[in-house]
């Protein structure tokens, strides 16, 4: 074939795959799945607080998952105890989020300055 050719002949093309379809499968390649389920945690909590408790957004961060509890740390006493009284609506929604985990509680910690 000569390059006329085969600029004129179709091209065959993969179908197209999203990104975070692939990311999945890229980290447990490269061994960072903890990695990629924690970021997906705390985007995840993130914008659950945004939702249901807006007061306390960027005030406060998802630290961990310990079995069925969400680990949440608050900058404030203030923020905490917020976080505390709408702690069953944020297990609730955080369980049912397509990125968040099975928990049944929340725990709140303040953080020390």
């Amino acid at each position: 074939m000569t390059d006329d050719e085969t600029e004129d002949a179709p091209r065959r093309r993969r179908p197209m795959t999203r990104l975070g379809d692939l990311m999945p499968r890229a980290a447990a390649a490269l061994g960072l799945e903890d990695e990629l389920r924690r970021a997906r945690f705390l985007a995840t909590f993130d914008a659950i607080v945004a939702e249901l408790v807006p007061a306390a957004h960027g005030a406060c961060r998802a630290l961990r998952v310990e079995g069925e509890t969400l680990v949440v740390e608050a900058d404030a006493p203030i923020v905490g105890q917020e976080l505390v009284l709408n702690g069953d609506a944020l297990a609730q929604a955080f369980r049912r989020a397509p990125g968040g985990a099975l928990v049944r509680q929340v725990r709140v910690t303040v953080r020390r300055r």
